[in-house]
C-alpha cells in the first residue's frame, strides 16, 4: 500500500514519449465503457517509464509503477492535463499474492502546514474504471511527512473492485452523507465507501478531524500530500483503461 511518490523522485518531462506507441486513440478504445468525450486524445505528456511523471498547474501526474518490478506489468500514461488523463494497464494476479503493483495518480504537494490551521480542505474528482480485474480508485493522503518515518497514510476508497484494505475493520464513519468502513494497520488508515461512487466533492478536513478525534493522529498533525488515482492489482491479463478527470484540491 505504501506507494512512495515524493515528487523529487518522479521528475519527468513532456518529451518522455513512447517509442513504438500506437497512440492514445487506439489504446483508449480498448475499453468501450469509457465515454469518448472523456478520453485524453491529444496528450501533452505520455510515458511508460515506471516513475515517469509530469507537472501541470501545480499538480503532478505520475505513472507510479512502484511495485511492478517483480511482476509482468505494462502501463502507459496519457495526460492532456492534470485534470484529464488516463492509463492503459495490463497485469494479472497469477501469483495469487494480491499485491498492489501500481498507483497511477495525480497529486498536490503541501509544505506541511498544520491541519488545525485550515478552515476547509476539499477535493473534487471523477473517474471511469473498467469493472474487470482487481483494483480500487482512491485518495492516498500523507500526513506528518510523505512516506517517511512517523507519517500517517490516509486512504479514501470511492470504488472497490475486489480489493481488501490492510489491517482490520474497526469502525464505521459517516462523512459527507456517505458511510465508510474504517480499516487500520498501524499508521495506515483506510475509509472504504460502503456504496461505490465515481465522482464527487470530498470534505477531506472532515476525514482528518474524524481520525484526530479517534485518537489515531495527533491534533498538531501536518499535511504533506493529497493524491488521487487507482491502486491496481490485476486487469485479468488484458489491457484496461482507467480514466481520471476533474481533480482539484481547494483549501482555506
Amino acid at each position: 500500500m505504501l506507494a512512495v511518490i515524493a515528487t523529487i523522485l518522479l521528475a519527468g518531462t513532456a518529451t518522455d514519449v513512447l517509442a513504438g506507441c500506437t497512440g492514445p486513440d487506439a489504446a483508449a478504445t480498448s475499453q468501450a465503457r469509457i465515454a469518448p468525450n472523456r478520453i485524453c486524445r491529444h496528450p501533452e505528456f505520455m510515458t511508460s517509464a515506471p516513475l515517469g511523471g509530469w507537472s501541470d498547474g501545480g499538480y503532478y501526474v505520475t505513472n507510479n509503477m512502484w511495485n511492478a518490478a517483480h511482476y509482468s506489468v505494462q502501463q502507459i500514461l496519457y495526460a492532456c492535463s492534470s485534470s484529464n488523463w488516463h492509463v492503459v494497464a495490463t497485469m494479472n494476479n497469477d501469483s495469487g499474492d494480491g499485491a498492489v503493483k501500481t498507483y497511477p495518480n495525480v497529486h498536490k504537494d503541501f509544505s506541511e502546514p498544520k491541519i488545525a490551521s485550515f478552515r476547509s480542505i476539499s477535493s473534487t474528482f471523477a473517474e471511469t474504471s473498467p469493472g474487470t480485474g482487481i483494483y480500487e480508485d482512491a485518495y492516498d493522503i500523507w500526513i506528518n511527512g510523505v512516506a517517511s518515518s512517523g507519517s500517517t497514510e490516509v486512504m479514501i476508497w470511492n470504488q472497490n473492485h475486489g480489493q481488501v484494505p490492510s489491517g482490520s475493520y474497526l469502525a464505521n464513519a459517516t462523512v459527507g452523507g456517505r458511510t465508510y468502513q474504517v480499516w487500520r494497520s498501524g499508521s495506515y488508515i483506510a475509509f472504504v465507501a460502503e456504496t461505490n461512487f465515481t465522482s464527487g466533492t470530498m470534505d477531506l478536513l472532515a476525514f482528518f478531524r474524524w481520525i484526530i478525534n479517534a485518537g489515531w493522529m495527533p491534533a498538531g498533525s501536518t499535511l504533506g500530500q493529497v493524491d488521487y488515482g487507482a491502486e491496481l492489482v490485476s486487469t485479468s491479463g488484458a489491457p484496461a483503461t482507467f480514466s481520471f478527470t476533474n481533480f482539484s484540491v481547494t483549501t482555506s
